[in-house]
């Protein structure tokens, strides 16, 4: 007799609003909470896997509010499907509601690590990967005046973290001031990341990243507004720092079109841009196949998703950049297992099978839930 398939039999959905140990600043907004979700997802076979998200109302529209909402309508979507039948399930997502792309990712993150416990491998092998390469972290340095963050780039180096990445997007002046004082500060030898975070003209990115040439600076992410890619090429050839795109490569559809245009020298993926990993694997591939770096960051995830994040970081050697500082920015660590920390911002990853990481039962238990049965 042929074995009954595994299929889903409940989802629970927690809010999961994590205080910040101080505000987050960015050139869209302060932030003083990552509103997180995490979904469960459970199996007549017994296993069990879990995925969150942080949505980012300034950059995927989407709030723990209303993630929350338009997840009771996925889970009713997925609930007696297989969820080892990831691509069936992707598309069962997208067939009840456009977008979305933060809380769908969290939906995916927990069938990869079920298929991947399923298969008896961490969710990197599982994924064609290889725990063959370094996984060591930026640390960011949040927006403020120019001697505030000159001083906690030079806390974040006594800490030993090899890699700064400073927000940025103000105004030319303010930010070229910033820019050169942290170097000033900090030395010579630390490279510094730059994130505009969409926040300059496109002269004016021009002008800053040539006037910050000379301060070893390993590239910039997402100079300009989302909607003005077409005028990132122009960026590129006149800027001597590398570009990062961003928030304008959410999908494969983006990144095909930035290659096209041959825009930017960088890719930045994240989970809950690309609602998940079965998207962001496409995006690996077309940058393999254009000979384009990438970085693999996120939002304000705990470490569960950033667990994600990681295994997906040992699939492919283009993966050469990884932000996975803002676990560390949070006041309360509900995981079990997942990515360690460990010195000089070098991370840890599970070799347990499926993602290696859930939620403490007693904190779950504090946290606004529903539950979405057979």
């Amino acid at each position: 007799m042929k074995p009954n398939p595994i299929v889903i039999t409940a989802i629970e959905v927690y809010q999961a609003p994590i205080k910040l140990k101080k505000p987050f600043v960015i050139s869209l907004g302060p932030l003083t909470h990552a509103g997180n979700i995490y979904v469960v997802i459970s199996t007549n076979i017994g296993l069990t896997g879990f995925g969150e998200c942080s949505p980012f109302m300034t950059i995927n529209g989407e709030s723990m509010e209303t993630g929350f909402v338009v997840a009771q309508y996925l889970a009713k979507k997925l609930i007696g499907m297989n969820p080892l039948e990831i691509e069936k399930c992707t598309v069962a997502m997208d067939s009840v509601i456009f977008g979305n792309s933060s809380i769908k990712s969290a939906f995916d993150m927990a069938l990869y690590d079920i298929a991947a416990q399923n298969s008896g491998v961490p969710l990197y092998r599982f994924l064609g990967g290889k725990n063959n390469k370094t996984i060591q972290t930026d640390y960011t340095v949040s927006l403020g005046d120019k001697k505030t963050m000159a001083e906690d780039a030079v806390q974040i180096k006594n800490r030993g973290f090899q890699f700064i990445k400073v927000k940025v997007g103000e105004s030319k002046e303010k930010d070229i001031e910033r820019i050169r004082l942290i170097r000033e500060s900090i030395g010579p030898e630390i490279p510094l990341r730059l994130d505009a975070n969409q926040g300059w003209n496109t002269n004016d990115a021009v002008e800053i990243l040539n006037a910050v040439a000379d301060c070893n600076i390993q590239l910039c992410e997402e100079p300009i507004p989302r909607w003005n890619f077409m005028e990132l090429p122009e960026i590129r050839e006149k800027s001597p720092i590398p570009i990062m795109a961003d928030e304008s490569c959410c999908d494969h559809h983006d990144a095909q079109r930035l290659i096209d245009l041959e825009a930017c020298e960088l890719f930045n993926i994240k989970l809950g841009k690309s609602a998940g990993i079965f998207t962001a694997i496409k995006i690996i591939e077309l940058a393999e196949m254009a000979g384009i770096n990438i970085q693999i960051g996120g939002f304000l995830e705990s470490r569960l998703g950033f667990t994600a994040s990681a295994h997906l970081a040992l699939t492919s050697k283009n993966i050469v950049y990884f932000d996975f500082d803002t676990p560390l920015m949070l006041i309360d660590d509900p995981v079990i297992g997942g990515i360690q920390y460990l010195e000089n911002g070098k991370i840890q990853i599970p070799e347990t099978p499926g993602l290696g990481a859930s939620i403490e039962p007693d904190f779950l238990k504090t946290l606004k839930k529903v539950a979405i049965k057979n």
